[in-house]
């Protein structure tokens, strides 16, 4: 399981380029993972994405998604992440290359590159759609597609980065896609998911680690001190209040 997030300080050449110039990418030191599950929460724009995208890159998973055998790389990637992948130390107690990288943005094109390869099969393997659920993800919902994946990538051993899930997801599918979860970190010994999210559903998960970008360095919080938690909570309670105070502000 991956143990430590390092940034290697000495390997910066400029800290005010993008994306050390991200306050909380420029103040990381060292961040140890203490969970099978932790999230990056943050406010849009405070790089909890961009530090998953450059640790899957560093892992070696394409930039859209995938394995490290299965690469969807289906457009040119974004390469201003590049310093900052060169720049990260990555500590295993042990490493298997397993897992999986989701970007809820580039599901689309996840399909579209699986529908490609299975438009020339080889004689010597099955389809590579046999191993998402069998048949075009383009045939699902957009959640749908997302679950069919995760169904069938998860439920392993291995490293599962993930990037706003709930983008593809519904509350009531965050709650299966929850299940799904306890169930592959309770079944697996060397299942560890890190994921970037704004879901107070997701965020709920019990035990895990939460890591905030919000302030300038990162720091662990409570599930109770999330953003995301405190504002639905506040909308919930008090719709109408809220909302006249809302718009009162503009």
């Amino acid at each position: 399981m991956l143990k430590k997030i390092k940034l290697l300080r000495e390997k910066v050449a400029d800290w005010e380029s993008y994306p050390f110039s991200v306050p909380a990418i420029r103040n990381l030191d060292e961040l140890a993972l203490r969970s099978p599950v932790c999230f990056f929460a943050g406010e849009n724009g405070t790089g909890k994405s961009t530090l998953l995208e450059a640790i899957a890159a560093h892992y070696g998973f394409g930039r859209e998604g995938g394995t490290r055998n299965f690469m969807n790389d289906s457009t040119p990637s974004n390469r201003s992440i590049e310093p900052l992948v060169k720049a990260l130390r990555l500590s295993f107690d042990l490493r298997t290359g397993a897992g999986f990288f989701m970007r809820a943005e580039s599901l689309f094109n996840l399909a579209t590159t699986i529908d490609e390869l299975d438009a020339e099969p080889s004689p010597f393997a099955p389809p590579v759609s046999a191993f998402y659920g069998g048949g075009s993800l383009h045939s699902r919902s957009h959640g749908e597609t997302f679950l069919t994946v995760m169904e069938n990538r998860m439920r392993r051993n291995g490293l599962f980065l993930l990037d706003e899930p709930e983008a593809a997801l519904s509350p009531q599918r965050q709650l299966a896609f929850l299940v799904l979860l306890h169930e592959t970190v309770k079944g697996r010994k060397d299942a560890q998911f890190i994921i970037s999210t704004h879901s107070p559903i997701l965020l709920g998960y019990p035990g895990a680690q939460i890591i905030s970008f919000d302030e300038r360095e990162l720091r662990e919080i409570s599930y109770e001190e999330t953003a995301p938690l405190q504002i639905v909570r506040r909308f919930v309670n008090d719709r109408d209040g809220f909302v006249k105070e809302l718009f009162e502000e503009r």
